[in-house]
């Protein structure tokens, strides 16, 4: 396959440009600043290996900011299934990383050990140098996104969305000891919550 035919080639697997992580040499005087322009601010967290977290979003727009630091600011795509993200990407050319999660000493080789949304990553450069970074997201933590909004936007999001429900209502009727005829409900609750962040029905 030429790399003209595999640019055209349909994507399987959904690549969400969500984040952009902008300089900043003072990270809370910025965070400041923006939320002074009315943007939504969705986390401020210090992440496991010490890195702080700063994410902000502007009225009505699907993608967000991170404040940081350094050279080679990644972008992040977000994905529902990094392994499959990663083996496409792998196909068409890119020179992705392994998957790997933060820890307090830096990367650890591998997804979190307890599959946590956010809780896998994996990188790769284009030819000028410029970092991207896949980050796995099954459920957005609270206030990411409008609890009274539940969109997708691909019939494989969908799809991701209705699997990880089938496997939990699974679980659910094995707890319950019997078919839930009111199954189509309870798949709607858990994609509309698992969505919005909130707890998941059991």
């Amino acid at each position: 396959m030429t790399t003209e035919s595999k640019g055209q080639a349909a994507a399987s697997v959904d690549l969400k440009l969500e984040v952009v992580v902008i300089p900043v040499s003072d990270v809370d005087r910025a965070k400041r600043f923006y939320q002074d322009l009315g943007w939504r601010l969705d986390a401020d967290f210090v992440r496991p290996d010490g890195s702080r977290a700063v994410q902000l979003t502007p009225p009505g727009s699907p993608t967000s900011i991170h404040l940081g630091s350094g050279p080679a600011l990644p972008r992040f795509l977000i994905v529902n299934d990094i392994e499959a993200a990663r083996a496409e990407l792998i196909a068409r050319g890119a020179d992705v990383s392994e998957v790997f999660h933060r820890g307090p000493e830096g990367r650890i080789k591998g997804p979190d050990p307890e599959r946590p949304s956010y809780g896998a990553l994996a990188t790769f450069n284009d030819p000028d140098g410029n970092v991207w970074l896949l980050q796995q997201v099954t459920q957005r933590l609270p206030g990411r996104v409008d609890g009274n909004s539940t969109n997708f936007s691909s019939s494989a999001d969908l799809a991701a969305a209705l699997r990880r429900a089938a496997i939990a209502h699974g679980e659910h009727e094995k707890r319950t000891g019997g078919h839930d005829a009111n199954w189509p409900d309870w798949y709607a609750e858990y994609i509309v919550r698992e969505q919005a962040g909130k707890p998941l029905p059991e």
